[in-house]
């Protein structure tokens, strides 16, 4: 079943199965593709589609961006420019069966102006798809790949490049309040409200953040923790692993990444965390 038909739309998040229906997220290689500037850039928009587990019939396919790229000019070469683009769900979504809802987290937008459900966390409905609410936490943020002079597919301010790379992770606290936890490349990690339209419990600064850095890929949280792993490649710190309360985000305990075992390796912690009844494993 093809989900999404353009050149550069990717599976890069694993499909959720429930209740019979699959949510399939949506991400893309477009930001790649637009380091050419013969490239007619930019037309992705980052998606969810609800198949039926058994047959594979769509239900609902939602757009993150909902309005329709358009022509927003020419390039060079004469190739139009389009927009609004970008938004690509890399991770999974989240199922939230009690406020019948889908959680997603996007990423950058790839074209001026950057789409407001870029670098957002974005409530669906589960019968529907339609968008509920709708949280952006780093507005203007365009940005694509191998920008350099001449190439008229950049945006003016190239990034800087903090998507949301790990799925969002709905836990009950241990005395019964419910949290949305979630953590951006840009080294923030958020206690989110769910009943309130995400709005903001506590934030944490886990490190300085990058195009590189900052939280990708997953972290992890029990009933009373939420624990976060960062890389940070390209600045001066070393990355570690961050355990903060989960009711009000202040800081637990840190442990800092081990110095590289080799010449040329890196001790970034980039996989996603796992945690289990006394222990947490993170690693590269």
């Amino acid at each position: 079943m093809e989900v999404d038909d353009h050149e550069g739309a990717r599976i890069t998040g694993a499909p959720v199965l429930y209740d019979g229906r699959l949510y399939v997220p949506v991400s893309s290689s477009e930001e790649g593709l637009a380091a050419d500037p013969e490239y007619a850039c930019c037309t992705f928009r980052g998606s969810v589609v609800a198949l039926e587990s058994a047959t594979g019939k769509r239900v609902w396919k939602s757009y993150l961006i909902p309005d329709e790229p358009r022509p927003r000019g020419r390039n060079p070469e004469g190739l139009f420019l389009w927009g609004p683009a970008g938004a690509a769900v890399w991770s999974a979504p989240t199922i939230d069966p009690g406020r019948q809802l889908v959680y997603v987290a996007t990423g950058n937008a790839y074209t001026e102006p950057a789409a407001e459900t870029s670098d957002a966390i974005l409530a669906l409905d589960m019968e529907t798809g339609d968008i509920r609410w709708s949280r952006q936490f780093t507005p203007s943020d365009a940005f694509v790949l191998g920008c350099r002079d001449g190439n008229a597919n950049c945006p003016t301010v190239n990034g800087p490049d903090f998507d949301f790379g790990a799925s969002p992770v709905l836990v009950n606290a241990a005395e019964g309040r419910s949290f949305l936890v979630v953590g951006q490349k840009s080294g923030l990690g958020y206690g989110l409200d769910p009943d309130r339209e995400g709005a903001t419990i506590w934030q944490y600064r886990i490190g300085q953040g990058s195009a590189l850095g900052g939280v990708e890929w997953g972290f992890a949280v029990d009933t009373e923790k939420a624990y976060f792993k960062f890389p940070d490649y390209l600045t001066r710190e070393p990355g570690g692993l961050a355990a903060v309360r989960l009711r009000t985000g202040e800081l637990v305990w840190f442990a800092e990444a081990h110095e590289p075992v080799c010449e040329g390796c890196s001790p970034a912690l980039l996989a996603a965390i796992t945690v289990i009844p006394g222990a947490v494993f993170s690693g590269l």
